[in-house]
């Protein structure tokens, strides 16, 4: 893809640059779509399913803050703590006060909130793979 970030903004790009950014978007709906679909045949909103992903997936460790939760989501902290609270009904996590910043709450999976995870990504893994994109090799599996 052509890097348009150089270019002044107001110039037109150029027609080969829009079929690409046609493509993008065609290819991001067609994958919502698909998750929207297998996640709510599993029972669970596509919100307390991408919130499962950010707590167990977050960078470093199995859990999240809310507040780093909010971030992931791009959604508002108040919101963002209705979420956890659905999904601490349903079973899906649990919240526990910080250790090292009492003003923090961590979110941490349950086992249902695992099994659905584990069921979900490995479905949404593969469909990624089909748009023929490539997910980085790792040695450190967890």
């Amino acid at each position: 893809m052509t890097d348009t970030r150089k270019r002044p903004v107001g110039d037109a790009l150029t027609k080969q640059e829009l079929e690409e950014l046609s493509e993008f978007r065609y290819q991001l709906r067609r994958f919502v779509h698909f998750s929207e679909k297998i996640v709510q045949a599993e029972g669970i909103t596509p919100l307390q399913y991408m919130l499962l992903l950010h707590v167990k997936g977050f960078p470093g460790r199995g859990w999240a803050t809310v507040g780093e939760l909010a971030e992931r989501l791009q959604a508002a902290p108040h919101g963002t703590v209705a979420l956890v609270s659905r999904c601490e009904a349903a079973g899906l996590v649990t919240r526990k006060p910080s250790e090292n910043d009492h003003r923090q709450v961590e979110v941490h999976l349950l086992t249902k909130g695992e099994r659905c995870l584990t069921r979900l990504a490995a479905l949404h893994k593969s469909e990624v793979q089909s748009f023929g994109w490539v997910f980085k090799a790792s040695t450190n599996r967890s």
